[in-house]
């Protein structure tokens, strides 16, 4: 199975690996020429708007809140629809070095938030054995009436010195069990060592070009 994110990122986190399951493209701040050039292919001043807004977020995502990967998440929805979410994870130091401690205070802050109109709690047990929590469910927005689907996963490194936050964000409310089921997926296959080493694999590039183009 093909590694979708290794990170190494500015606060001089270890690498780590994890895999996204079909139907998620990965996006950065660093894909906004390219989609400024898709944006102005399809002749839509719209379409530019939206794209650059998205870009914008990132920017911010990566610049403000220690966000270090992007994917976008695109699933068939009846015969002509489409689900779209947005998968972020973000890496951070820890302020205590046991990561039991770190996992409780770092998801009961999430848990805290008064974004949240319903959520639901809970522990995921790893064959890691790592301290896992979830926090899902329906946060309010000041753009959508009926809020936003999100679930974060929260893990520390093995080290102790790291906490990672897995997001899973979507305005399809409806498909929120199957949207947490992903992301309890993905924090199942994160690994701090290589699972599949193999010496002269250049890293992956961004699939974004082939999804639009």
């Amino acid at each position: 199975m093909v590694i979708d994110g290794a990170v190494m990122n500015h606060i001089d986190a270890p690498p780590l690996w994890y895999r996204l399951p079909p139907g998620f493209h990965d996006i950065s701040p660093s894909d906004r020429a390219a989609l400024d050039a898709v944006a102005e292919t399809l002749g839509s001043p719209e379409a530019r708007q939206q794209l650059s807004q998205l870009m914008d977020h990132l920017d911010e995502l990566a610049g403000e809140h220690h966000v270090v990967h992007t994917s976008i998440g695109l699933h068939p929805e009846g015969p002509a629809g489409l689900s779209t979410s947005l998968f972020a994870l973000t890496v951070r130091r820890a302020d205590d070095t046991n990561p039991r401690l770190t996992v409780a205070r770092t998801s009961l802050a999430i848990a805290r938030s008064p974004l949240w109109t319903s959520s639901i709690r809970q522990f995921i047990e790893l064959a890691s054995a790592l301290p896992c929590s979830l926090v899902a469910g329906i946060i309010s927005t000041p753009t959508s009436a009926q809020g936003l689907f999100q679930a974060r996963v929260t893990m520390a490194h093995p080290a102790g010195r790291h906490v990672l936050v897995l997001d899973l964000t979507s305005a399809s409310v409806e498909h929120g069990d199957a949207y947490t089921d992903i992301i309890e997926a993905i924090a199942h296959t994160v690994s701090f060592s290589d699972p599949d080493p193999r010496p002269g694999v250049t890293p992956n590039t961004s699939r974004i070009l082939e999804l639009l183009l």
